[in-house]
């Protein structure tokens, strides 16, 4: 299976070794972390090593799928998207990240549109779901641009740094996707 991706100013391709240091760095970054479940603020040193390690062994063994966002132009490194998936019932979460110096510009949607499309041509899948804080209003616009649906919002679902974060639910199935493409298409 491929597992490197262009799009119009992307490469989407696995986080090496190598990208260790660029991935502290900017996903370390306090307004990155504070509006992500899982990233730590700050983000401990060789932390980056361990996670790079760990997304590469799920690559493996099927369970997610890793890419780290380069634009190309530049071959600069500026943040993550990713597949989590639970084979059995063939649905995954999006995730994603940018650096703050890259927000703005489009990059998330077209990488995400990217991985929600490998997602269901290639692995098949059914669904992918993808969440953010309500006080996220741009993660939020680019699970809508990215083709998914607002199927709900949990109050104070999670808890992040001692304070308790609504969460915006999307959502798309693979009849969706199918929907849309063929739409376009036309």
């Amino acid at each position: 299976m491929r597992l490197q991706f262009d799009t119009e100013r992307l490469l989407l391709r696995p986080f090496g070794p190598q990208d260790a240091d660029v991935v502290q760095r900017l996903a370390g970054e306090y307004a990155v972390a504070s509006t992500t479940l899982s990233l730590p603020h700050p983000y401990p040193d060789g932390a980056a090593d361990t996670w790079i390690a760990f997304r590469s062994d799920a690559a493996k063994h099927g369970h997610g799928y890793t890419f780290a966002i380069v634009v190309r132009s530049e071959s600069r490194l500026i943040g993550c998207v990713s597949l989590n998936l639970a084979s059995e019932h063939r649905r995954a979460e999006l995730g994603y990240w940018l650096g703050s110096a890259f927000w703005g510009n489009g990059y998330a949607t077209e990488a995400a549109s990217r991985v929600i499309r490998f997602g269901f041509e290639e692995l098949n899948l059914n669904r992918i779901w993808g969440a953010a804080m309500t006080r996220n209003p741009a993660s939020s616009a680019v699970l809508r641009k990215s083709g998914m649906r607002h199927e709900g919002t949990m109050k104070q679902h999670i808890r992040k740094w001692d304070r308790y974060e609504d969460v915006e639910y999307f959502g798309m199935t693979k009849s969706d996707f199918t929907q849309s493409s063929s739409s376009l298409e036309t």
